[in-house]
């Protein structure tokens, strides 16, 4: 009798350890693996130099990537590539019509309806400031430089500009002016206006404003991005919304840790998902109601739905944020010591490391950005010595 008991009470201890391990693998997950296949880019026309590749994006069932080429003597100009498959790619003609825009690395990119639009900056002048324009291809497939007067970007009020986004109806810049956030709206990505001082965007009483991203959400935009308020030493979130890019309506995310920052931002499962740098890693925002119209995404539907990761050695940042089919998101961040990918399968409520194929400093002439199409994950890097692409399958949900 005393046996069976021992035998009974052993069976209880090792169905209670194996309870415990299935519960620490589902609350403490590996990494993902993807199996990363390396792509080859060619260099496009012109004098030899290395490849640098900064940003990645689909739509229409065409690929783009952009950035540009460095030369031995350390001169830049700017280049783009294209792919129906994702596998095979060429050359995007570039056709540049200024001085500075002859030598831009393109680093930021959007498309519509199969057409690549993109930022460049080159820094020059006497302070040796970004030079900064706009991108956009012609039916026939060039990208071709839009002539800007030199202060639509640039002059004694510029700041940063910062993304560039594209939605139903029509292109968005997002930055910041010596006012705080300003927005620059086009129907057709080839002439921008700027909005600057507006209203509720700009800073005020309440603090100085800064936009960092944006997303397009029926029927309009919807901007992220922070405020450092008067005397204050920590920035708090912001959110806004607008119809038409000129007004403007304010919203602050919840922030109980006192220092964060909304630095990206996605549509994803009909909700508005933010990430960005909180005191002790990265935290999530989502916003229910984006499908409904821009405005329903207000102050009452923001709440924090929890974060990731660990604050690194350096200053914390979110890189990029794209989201993939079935309320999947890739999330790419900097510790000031290393590049990381984080994943998630839940619209933001999880997520998960995912291994880069390649080691990429957080710090210097170093990026990693990210795109999804339907089935298919597609990567760029540049660690400040090479850049290199890849492409792998979309992860599994609860793989």
């Amino acid at each position: 009798m005393a046996a069976r008991r021992l035998v009974a009470m052993l069976g209880v201890v090792v169905v209670l350890l194996a309870g415990c391990v299935r519960a620490k693998a589902h609350v403490e997950p590996g990494p993902l693996r993807p199996r990363w296949q390396p792509l080859a880019l060619p260099v496009p026309p012109g004098t030899p130099g290395r490849l640098v590749l900064r940003e990645v994006v689909s739509c229409a069932g065409r690929w783009f990537v952009v950035g540009g080429v460095v030369d031995p003597a350390g001169e830049t100009r700017p280049a783009a590539w294209a792919s129906a498959d994702g596998l095979s790619w060429s050359s995007v003609p570039i056709a540049s019509s200024s001085f500075y825009g002859a030598r831009h690395v393109l680093y930021a990119a959007a498309c519509r309806q199969g057409r690549l639009g993109a930022l460049g900056a080159r820094n020059g002048g006497v302070h040796g400031n970004p030079r900064t324009g706009t991108w956009v291809q012609d039916p026939d497939g060039t990208l071709r430089e839009a002539v800007a007067p030199f202060e639509l970007y640039g002059g004694p009020r510029a700041v940063s500009v910062s993304r560039l986004v594209a939605g139903p109806g029509g292109w968005l810049v997002v930055g910041s002016r010596a006012d705080g956030a300003a927005v620059w709206t086009s129907p057709d990505g080839a002439r921008f206006t700027l909005h600057e001082g507006v209203p509720e965007l700009a800073g005020d009483a309440r603090g100085r404003t800064v936009g960092l991203d944006a997303v397009a959400v029926p029927p309009g935009w919807l901007v992220v991005g922070a405020v450092l308020p008067p005397h204050g030493t920590a920035a708090l979130p912001l959110a806004w919304t607008s119809v038409d890019g000129r007004a403007w309506r304010r919203m602050e995310l919840p922030a109980s840790d006192g220092r964060s920052q909304a630095q990206r931002v996605a549509l994803v499962g009909g909700a508005v998902v933010a990430v960005g740098p909180v005191r002790d890693g990265f935290g999530v925002w989502r916003a229910a109601g984006a499908g409904g119209g821009a405005g329903r995404a207000g102050a009452a539907g923001w709440r924090r739905v929890g974060g990731f990761g660990a604050a690194g050695p350096g200053v914390s940042s979110v890189r990029g944020l794209v989201s993939a089919a079935g309320g999947g998101l890739l999330a790419v961040t900097g510790d000031g010591n290393r590049h990381g990918l984080w994943f998630s399968v839940d619209s933001g409520g999880s997520w998960r490391p995912m291994v880069l194929p390649v080691a990429v400093p957080d710090g210097g002439d170093t990026a990693v950005a990210a795109a999804f199409d339907e089935d298919r994950l597609m990567l760029v890097a540049d660690d400040g010595g090479e850049s290199r692409a890849w492409w792998a399958a979309v992860p599994i949900v609860g793989r």
